[in-house]
């Protein structure tokens, strides 16, 4: 199976996750939702796996949330977080959709979740929260990492459509492609905020623009 495809998962795609994994299970509730790509289901999960290892319990904050999964699924994965909110100025109207077949199997964890239409720079942030964000394009990816440090909360990010006018690249260039200049910077601008980084990937066959980053306060 194509684990990139853009392609929507739907009712149809169900025998492909007969499994009894927690992964089959939540990607049975996607498919009965049908109105997610089958990359993005992928990349919820494995960027949620890795933030779990790291971090645990307090609030999970999805900043450029879309449909709320990334943040849904760390609710099923730590039964110590005690709230989970998604923050998008557009919320999809299949969102509810989503939700109500998460629901259906995990209730506890989906009556700590709310999807908020809001400016992500109204947010507010605590410090023992989780910000996440899968996929924040350009810049966005800077505004989630400022506002996680002026907070001093956790934060995970998997930038994506490094947009190399308006972002910092550190003068890198000349030695590494700009994508990766800017996502160098990033790293080193979140270390001099005081922070522990933690720089990992997620499988390249899901999305070639795969580095997540991951910071906590020292």
């Amino acid at each position: 199976m194509d684990r990139s495809s853009k392609n929507r998962l739907t009712e149809h795609m169900l025998p492909h996750f007969a499994g009894d994994t927690l992964f089959d299970r939540i990607a049975r509730a996607v498919c009965r939702a049908g109105c997610l790509p089958r990359k993005e289901l992928y990349e919820a999960w494995e960027v949620a796996r890795r933030v779990h290892r790291r971090f645990r319990g307090g609030r999970v904050v999805d900043l450029a949330a879309g449909h709320g999964l990334l943040a849904q699924v760390l609710l099923i994965l730590d039964r110590e977080l005690r709230e989970g909110i998604g923050v998008d100025l557009r919320v999809p109207p299949s969102a509810a959709r989503l939700a109500s077949e998460i629901r259906t199997d995990w209730s506890a964890a989906s009556e700590r979740f709310t999807l908020l239409k809001q400016d992500l720079n109204l947010v507010q942030l605590r410090p023992d929260d989780i910000v996440v964000s899968a996929h924040a394009c350009g810049s966005l990816t800077d505004l989630v990492l400022a506002k996680a440090a002026a907070a001093r909360c956790r934060v995970a990010v998997l930038p994506c459509c490094h947009d190399l006018h308006s972002c910092d690249d550190g003068g890198l260039t000349g030695w590494l492609d700009g994508p990766l200049a800017v996502d160098v910077t990033r790293a080193a601008w979140l270390r001099s905020q005081g922070y522990r980084v933690y720089t990992q990937t997620i499988p390249s066959d899901i999305t070639p623009k795969n580095r997540l980053l991951m910071g906590e306060p020292l």
